[in-house]
């Protein structure tokens, strides 16, 4: 082993809010959170093993029980002792193959691919000289299939205890629920009030500022993946022979956020529905759009889990506190063993 890491996380906000419309608000947010990682040496490279989520341990809107929720002393010796198994584990193949790809890995894939992609001002160019576009333009909401019927992604900060949740946005807009992607077809985007006046688009509202002194920009809120239904026994079954993948350690996507590749910390040999034989450096990549139309299925809620992400947007730049969830889905036909 060459080093291990603990980290915990706490935060207290007081947001007060007023506006010549008369709005007045005052939200006292709260979150917690922890995190492991272990790294182990050997002649062939470096292998990592984290819990519960590869960026910084994972962060819930809640105090202290949902750090003790984590169970971090229990997982702690798993997580080491995984970290060691991967140096020696065969290199995982290249190949176009069928995927089961579990939560922590599909709710960084929603961050990337999808909460990026929808946040209106960049979509309508704002963040051109920073962060990048999307290839989603305003005219495609409404029409764009951007995943198969397996794919709802849905903005609902009105959740309780995620990192995402608030009451209202930072332009005093009310939280509420709204559906992004409906059974593949782009139906929202992450908006605010400057961005759907300029688009002639609806208000979702997703302003979200780092504190008194930033413009708010769109940001993510709580942003899911719709479960479906079954275990992910039964998710494996119907795979048949493919990849079992999870918790992620690379990444990276285009200024469109089209072009992406991603690489996973563990992978899993999957042959007849069983899991077999550990795996390192698995990767897999592909073109956004076709990779959700490869969506076949979603597990169900039983197997649905939130994380709480960081993430930096705007000039000069802001930190935004969000959150994504999924439940571990059947992909067909990825490109795996990216370079």
């Amino acid at each position: 082993m060459v080093s291990v890491q603990a980290v915990l996380n706490a935060k207290r906000q007081h947001r007060h809010f007023a506006s010549t419309e008369g709005s007045l608000q005052h939200q006292h947010l709260i979150e917690a959170g922890g995190g492991l990682m272990a790294m182990a040496a050997g002649p062939d490279g470096v292998q990592r093993r984290s819990y519960p989520n590869s960026f910084h341990g994972d962060t819930g809107g809640a105090g202290w029980e949902f750090v003790l929720g984590l169970d971090l002393v229990r997982n702690a010796t798993r997580v080491g002792e995984e970290a060691v198994q991967l140096l020696s584990a065969p290199v995982a193949p290249s190949g176009v193959n069928d995927l089961v790809i579990g939560a922590q890995q599909i709710s960084l894939q929603i961050h990337e691919s999808a909460g990026h992609a929808l946040e209106l001002d960049r979509i309508l160019g704002d963040e051109r000289n920073f962060a990048g576009t999307s290839f989603i333009t305003p005219g495609d909401v409404g029409s764009l299939r951007y995943g198969s019927p397996a794919v709802s992604i849905t903005s609902d900060p009105t959740v309780e205890g995620t990192r995402g949740s608030f009451g209202w946005d930072d332009e005093g807009t009310p939280a509420r629920r709204v559906g992004l992607i409906q059974q593949g077809i782009v139906t929202h985007t992450l908006s605010n009030r400057d961005s759907a006046a300029r688009a002639g688009l609806e208000v979702t509202g997703a302003a979200r500022a780092d504190g008194w002194a930033y413009l708010p920009v769109c940001f993510s809120t709580h942003v899911f993946l719709e479960p479906g239904s079954g275990s992910l026994d039964e998710m494996l079954d119907r795979l048949g022979d493919g990849y079992y993948i999870e918790d992620n350690r690379s990444w990276s996507i285009d200024n469109r956020r089209l072009n992406f590749q991603f690489g996973t910390e563990v992978a899993y040999e999957v042959r007849g529905g069983r899991k077999g034989r550990l795996l390192r450096d698995f990767s897999y990549g592909g073109i956004t759009p076709q990779f959700w139309n490869s969506v076949e299925a979603v597990a169900g809620p039983e197997e649905f889990r939130a994380f709480g992400y960081p993430c930096g947007k705007g000039e000069p730049k802001q930190w935004g506190f969000l959150s994504h969830g999924a439940a571990p889905l059947l992909a067909r036909g990825i490109r795996t063993g990216v370079a």
